[in-house]
């Protein structure tokens, strides 16, 4: 007891001391700020400015002997007037221009060396390409002698087999026929040499019949 008494007694002090700083603080008034100079506007007088009259402006006689001279000009030619009176054409005919240019044209087209190269490189270019086009529509030529041969299905029907084999040779594939252990029926394209020639045949089968096949060594 003698202790919180104590304890007590300090803590009222301590407040009473913080009151007897703040209270005249927070009831004070602020400090004036100090004022700023406004700013000042001087008006001057309008600067006066003479003024002068300045004189209408004369037509020169040249002017006016030049006029005089064209009216009598145009009086002592007569031929003027007549033409002045002849009817103006609303449709005047143009100048023919047009077949000339065109057989220069073509003149000039038929001469054209460089014309006629691009012509024959563009013909044999379409050639080749139609013909490599042909050469490579069925793929690599299949070697009886090859280990490599695309597989295109396995069936447990015969029939189907049989189908899909049929409609890859009516495409231009060579295939064939093999039946496994497991009572399926795979059809093969091929065979072919390498593995390259194979991998091209199996691009080959899926651009024309699309139909994924897969690339398998085979063995008698």
């Amino acid at each position: 007891m003698k202790y919180g008494k104590t304890e007590r007694i300090s803590g009222i002090v301590i407040l009473l001391a913080l009151l007897a700083i703040f209270v005249p603080w927070l009831m004070s008034d602020p400090a004036p700020r100090e004022e700023r100079p406004q700013p000042t506007f001087v008006i001057e007088q309008p600067v006066k400015a003479t003024q002068q009259d300045v004189p209408i402006p004369e037509m020169p006689a040249s002017i006016n002997t030049t006029s005089t001279a064209n009216g009598d000009r145009a009086e002592d030619s007569p031929g003027e007037s007549v033409i002045n009176s002849m009817p103006i054409d609303a449709n005047p005919r143009q100048p023919q221009t047009s077949q000339a240019s065109s057989g220069s044209t073509q003149s000039a087209e038929e001469s054209d060396p460089i014309a006629e190269l691009m012509a024959a490189n563009n013909r044999s270019t379409s050639s080749d390409t139609s013909s490599s086009s042909s050469s490579n529509a069925t793929g690599p030529a299949s070697s009886s002698q090859g280990e490599w041969a695309v597989q295109v299905g396995s069936f447990g029907d015969a029939g189907n087999a049989q189908r899909l084999s049929d409609q890859l040779s009516q495409a231009g594939f060579n295939t064939y026929l093999r039946k496994r252990d497991n009572n399926l029926t795979s059809v093969y394209v091929g065979p072919y040499a390498t593995s390259e020639d194979g991998e091209s045949a199996m691009a080959i089968i899926k651009q024309r019949a699309n139909v994924q096949g897969l690339l398998v060594r085979v063995r008698d």
